[in-house]
């Protein structure tokens, strides 16, 4: 296993994900595989909805990594004009040879680990043919149900699955953030979740949104199921102290946006994520990708991927 640094010692310095880092190094392991023979191997990933914009930037990201990894499938769906294209062609405008198929299952034996980030539905049957043939997948796919995410729990059982709603670094830095200044400063504030994104999103939060309440409700020894207050309209009572408010925004092509705040009398304290091109999230994916292969069946979050958890 090999570290890298993400942050340099001496002064504030800004990851591609906008999020600034103060002095000191940020670490994160990078994993190296090797068969039997001690010959490092290489991976091959199947990319669901290649021809979506999250697909196009999966494709775009493993093409263009330096580790040991490629795109040997590709999916679309049955109606998209980009079946049977090169899916090399629709994210990068150059060939890759691997032209774009309806069905996953007939591509089993093509591809070490899934990387999947369409719809629930889409997904669920993805997960399906990966826990019959024994492959890894790393999901990103937000909008899951409880009991879809159970089913994603169950697989978990088979395979070894990395599932996060975000799988950038500076997002993932941020969970550990909220969570020691919920500890610090919960029980005195109010608590404000805000978050933008596109105008095509359609899950409303966000699943990155929904897990810092996640993450800021544990802390608090809370249940979100019952502090969460999704949008406020019209004259009612007064704010509860102890819910956690959710706004949404939705508009042109904002990328993704979160902010957590921590309001009391006199002072607040904001923590912000700013997303400005998916490949952060996608090139979180491809790392994802390069840990779970090989991995013991579990279920697996980003934050173990990274090493913060």
């Amino acid at each position: 296993m090999l570290w890298y640094a993400l942050g340099k010692s001496g002064g504030p310095n800004e990851t591609s994900s906008g999020l600034s880092v103060s002095s000191g190094f940020l670490l994160a392991p990078v994993y190296l595989h090797h068969n039997l023979n001690g010959e490092r191997e290489m991976i091959r990933v199947a990319i669901a909805g290649a021809a979506g914009r999250m697909g196009r930037t999966l494709v775009e990201a493993v093409s263009r990594s330096d580790a040991d990894i490629q795109v040997t499938v590709a999916t679309v769906l049955a109606d998209d004009p980009c079946l049977n294209v090169d899916c090399g062609l629709i994210a990068m405008g150059a060939s890759n040879g691997v032209v774009a198929v309806s069905d996953l299952a007939y591509q089993v034996d093509e591809f070490d680990v899934l990387i999947d980030f369409t719809e629930p539905a889409s997904t669920i049957s993805h997960l399906e043919i990966c826990r019959q043939h024994q492959k890894a997948m790393v999901i990103g796919t937000t909008g899951m149900s409880e009991a879809e995410q159970q089913q994603i729990k169950n697989a978990g059982e088979v395979i070894p699955i990395v599932f996060a709603p975000n799988m950038s670094v500076g997002v993932n830095l941020c969970f550990n953030l909220l969570e020691h200044a919920a500890r610090v400063m919960g029980d005195e504030v109010d608590i404000e979740i805000t978050e933008a994104h596109h105008r095509y999103k359609k899950d409303a939060p966000s699943g990155t949104a929904l897990k810092m309440g996640q993450v800021i409700a544990e802390s608090l020894g809370r249940d979100l199921k019952e502090v969460a207050v999704y949008g406020r309209e019209g004259i009612g009572e007064e704010r509860e102290r102890s819910t956690i408010g959710f706004s949404t925004i939705r508009a042109g092509d904002i990328v993704g946006d979160h902010t957590a705040t921590f309001a009391s009398l006199g002072e607040r304290v904001e923590i912000t994520h700013k997303a400005s091109s998916r490949m952060t999230f996608a090139n979180g994916a491809v790392r994802a990708s390069l840990w779970v292969t090989g991995k013991p069946a579990a279920v697996y979050s980003m934050q173990e991927v990274l090493g913060l958890d």
